[in-house]
């Protein structure tokens, strides 16, 4: 199923590395080719010797050696995928701010492939707010994370932390391929963020939109092998890479893109917090501060889920998005028929941890058929997956 797949391995200092040896076999016997990198302190936990027999490649531990140089640029052009396993506290912290002191974070930060990683530590390290924020970091960087398993540790403990066995990573390696398959081709577009009515040169009328969710969705499509153009309103989370990214700032200019380029699209995430009225008339210069009271008159925004709702043609595939204060699921139904979406996903801001800024989010969505999606409250990037993956399951 790996055949001819290119998969590098970086390992860290931890015990789970004894584990590497087996994952490395059986990555090999899949048919993947397979290189290893090490930390200097991974080789006190694993022969360098093991693991290159069987990767049957050379492992390489240093950025010089005899007068020669680890070329860390092209490890991580050569690789289909770049798993750093077992990830050490220490390692996390590296990966989290950037430093670049030996070989292994001198290809992560240098890596054009997707990264995943397997976090290796004692309960308490991975507890700590410290350990929580970094992998919280590193995830927004588009990176992803294999679950820690809960189980015996090397401390004699038993807790979280425990690194994933060889198997649970080998198959997430063959997800990751097959999920590379599932929107292979397909096009995508997708709204995010807030978007600004200009009141006057400095002044404007926004929300509080971080743009967050809908850049974990752009990644979660990037990773299915799609085609994804986001068109993003004002903001400044980092862009996955793979993601074609059109910046705008008003509900028209949002408007006249998603008008443009609908047409060509196959499958359309209307995930933007587009102002619904924006000011009738805007001034040319700062408005001065004098009377007590101020009154901007406004107007309804071009409906741009309405809009492509009403031009779509067969085979492509609407998605909406709801954020409602109360009565959720009723709106939410009635804006999935009056737009004539094909999904609509309800965000409720009496859910904790959900809305605007956060780094998780609840959602329950609601297909064309009346059927009902539930989800429990997850980070981002989780939801994303979530919202992709039944995506695929009610288009593809």
């Amino acid at each position: 199923m790996l055949q001819g797949k290119k998969i590098l391995i970086g390992v860290s200092g931890s015990i789970a590395a004894y584990k590497i040896p087996i994952l490395v076999r059986l990555l090999v016997k899949e048919g993947a080719e397979v290189k290893v990198i090490l930390t200097p302190s991974a080789k006190n936990f694993v022969s360098p010797l093991t693991l290159s027999t069987l990767s049957k490649n050379p492992v390489l531990s240093d950025l010089e050696l005899n007068d020669s140089w680890a070329n860390h640029v092209m490890l991580g052009r050569w690789a289909d995928v770049f798993l750093i396993a077992p990830l050490s506290c220490n390692t996390l912290a590296k990966m989290a701010t950037g430093i670049c002191d030996n070989l292994l974070t001198a290809v992560y930060l240098s890596a054009t492939c997707p990264v995943v990683v397997a976090p290796a530590m004692d309960e308490d390290m991975w507890h700590h707010a410290s350990t929580q924020s970094n992998i919280s970091r590193i995830r927004s960087f588009n990176n992803q994370v294999i679950p820690v398993e809960h189980g015996e540790l090397a401390s004699g403990l038993s807790g979280d932390g425990r690194m994933a066995e060889p198997e649970t990573i080998l198959q997430w390696v063959k997800d990751f391929f097959f999920d590379k398959e599932q929107l292979k081709r397909r096009k995508i577009l997708i709204t995010a963020g807030p978007t600004y009515e200009a009141i006057d040169p400095v002044r404007f009328i926004g929300n509080h939109s971080s743009g967050k969710m809908g850049v974990a969705i752009a990644s979660a499509f990037v990773k299915r092998g799609a085609m994804v153009t986001m068109v993003l309103g004002p903001s400044h989370i980092p862009i996955p890479q793979g993601v074609n990214v059109v910046r705008v700032r008003s509900a028209d200019e949002m408007y006249q893109v998603c008008d443009q380029l609908f047409e060509n699209i196959d499958i359309a995430v209307m995930n933007a917090a587009v102002a619904d009225y924006t000011p009738i008339i805007v001034s040319t210069e700062k408005i001065k501060k004098q009377a007590d009271s101020f009154s901007i008159e406004l107007k309804k925004t071009k409906d741009i889920l309405k809009h492509l709702g009403e031009v779509k043609k067969g085979g492509q595939f609407l998605v909406g998005f709801a954020l409602e204060t109360t009565d959720e699921k009723e709106y939410a139904l009635k804006k999935l028929r009056d737009k004539n979406a094909d999904m609509i996903v309800l965000n409720s801001l009496r859910d904790d941890g959900a809305g605007f800024g956060h780094d998780t989010n609840k959602i329950t969505i609601f297909d064309k058929q009346g059927k009902e999606y539930l989800f429990d409250k997850k980070s981002k990037q989780e939801v994303a997956n979530d919202i992709v993956n039944t995506i695929v399951e009610l288009y593809v």
